[in-house]
């Protein structure tokens, strides 16, 4: 999500600034312009489906808009009609409402596969008159349908016992002697991924990141980096310099603890935003409180280590052993550099990719110095395998950086029952959603899919080695990813 350029126009007696060009990793939102309460845009992403057959799901967009008081300055949530009738778009796409109004899913309306070129969508909003800033972000997502699947692989650490989650489990809870391993009883308002669900399709980039941090205040700033926003033009935001290839830094330093600071992407240092500068490199060195807080800034939820099973898996039947790309192949990229092509760049690749290529250590402890690209090994011509690419479609839910999901190893994680974000977090910068996690303790959130430093093996699809592990601190191999 990138704003390129801003402009003022007057309509209906109220003046709008709004975003230009806005990207998450291939997504573009062009051309935004306000009528009335409505907004129109254009919008175009790559690698789209929508497929009747295997995994027989679809992509979607999940697009939210921000507006700021520009007497205030301050940044907020814009609500969205609840009703279809009021969204407009043409065909090769559908505009789905939610009952929240939190956003809607844009996606494809017909089977069908490839680039969406340039479309228009009309949004209705539900604020009230006022002078306004606007801005519309886009995330991409993968649909995971409503349907069983199988736990468990009989081999991996702390494995759960190898067992189905049905209908039956998701309406009348899980004993923990049913789940195993380190679990406890779980109820039926735990989110077990049996019903539906939408995944984000990559980890948080940089570049969103950024974007998330340009629209808080100066106190909710310094709670999500490592240094003060108040720091000079320059400054890294997350790590002491530029360190495990996160490019974050101040353009405009923040003043007096009122003014925010303004970041960009500057993975080469020079000139920010740049080509080069990494923006679509995953975001790493975040907490639970920096993921909580973006994903209820998002109006999105944290994911259940049940749910990462059902997004890697799949209705598929369970392989011993297997990575999300459901194979027991797995080809741990290692060295720093080493076969990067494109540094940087949004075409950031490696080579040689085989099947199984995967951000993780290899058995003598070295690894990558950093993540890549969300999304680095799959090309034109990839498959699942060798894309690394979990059932339904997302990326990198195996290495790069730990996924953060709540978990089923204590009452805190299963005291969850997946209420999503609403958009707003507090004044000192926390998510403040009940029943998720705290975000300053982190009890109730573990780690899954491994990273570019520790072993391999923690990078299958059943393995809980990591589940009891509580860590509220920042650390450069974690990053973030939500469902809704």
């Amino acid at each position: 999500m990138k704003s390129k350029k801003l402009f003022s126009k007057i309509a209906v007696a109220i003046t709008f600034l709004f975003a230009l060009n806005a990207n998450a990793n291939n997504v573009q939102i062009t051309g935004t312009t306000i009528v009335g309460s409505n907004v129109t845009f254009n919008i175009s992403w790559d690698n789209s489906w929508n497929a009747s057959v295997a995994p027989n799901n679809w992509d979607a967009v999940w697009v939210f808009i921000k507006f700021q008081d520009c007497n205030t300055r301050l940044w907020a949530h814009a609500g969205l009609s609840t009703l279809a009738a009021d969204h407009s778009t043409s065909s090769p796409l559908q505009v789905d409402a939610v009952a929240d109004g939190r956003g809607v899913f844009i996606r494809r309306s017909a089977v069908g596969g490839g680039s969406v070129t340039s479309t228009s969508v009309t949004l209705k909003m539900t604020i009230p008159a006022g002078t306004f800033n606007y801005k519309v972000f886009g995330i991409e997502m993968v649909n995971v349908p409503q349907g069983q699947f199988q736990i468990g692989d009989g081999i991996s650490t702390s494995t759960f016992n190898s067992i189905n989650i049905t209908a039956t489990s998701q309406s009348g809870g899980l004993t923990s002697a049913t789940l195993g391993g380190a679990a406890t009883n779980v109820p039926a308002t735990f989110p077990m991924g049996f019903n539906s669900f939408y995944c984000m399709k990559y980890e948080i980039s940089q570049l969103q990141y950024v974007e998330y941090l340009n629209s808080l205040t100066y106190t909710q700033q310094a709670a999500h980096v490592a240094n003060d926003p108040i720091g000079a033009i320059g400054t890294y935001a997350m790590f002491g310099g530029f360190a495990y290839r996160n490019g974050v830094r101040i353009i405009t330093s923040g003043n007096n603890a009122a003014t925010p600071a303004v970041y960009a992407c500057d993975g080469t240092a020079g000139v920010e935003n740049n080509s080069d500068d990494g923006q679509g490199i995953a975001m790493n060195n975040l907490s639970w409180s920096d993921v909580s807080a973006y994903l209820d800034w998002a109006a999105l939820r944290p994911m259940t280590e049940l749910e990462y099973e059902k997004v890697c898996r799949g209705p598929e039947t369970r392989i011993v052993g297997e990575y999300p790309w459901g194979s027991v192949d797995i080809n741990p990229v290692q060295s720093y550099n080493a076969g990067v092509i494109n540094d940087y760049l949004g075409n950031e690749t490696f080579t040689p990719a085989t099947n199984g290529s995967c951000v993780v250590a290899s058995g003598n402890g070295s690894g990558l110095y950093g993540p890549l690209k969300v999304g680095v090994f799959a090309t034109g011509s990839s498959g699942r395998t060798s894309a690394g690419a979990a059932y339904y479609g997302a990326m990198e839910m195996a290495g790069n950086v730990s996924e953060k999901v709540v978990v089923t190893a204590n009452a805190s994680g299963t005291a969850f029952i997946g209420n999503n974000g609403d958009g707003t977090i507090t004044a000192t910068g926390f998510a403040n959603q009940t029943s998720w996690p705290d975000p300053t303790t982190a009890i109730g959130i573990g780690f899954k899919g491994s990273d570019s430093v520790n072993a391999a093996a923690r990078a299958r699809t059943s393995d809980r080695g990591f589940i009891t592990t509580v860590d509220a601190a920042r650390g450069y191999l974690y990053g973030g990813r939500g469902v809704r």
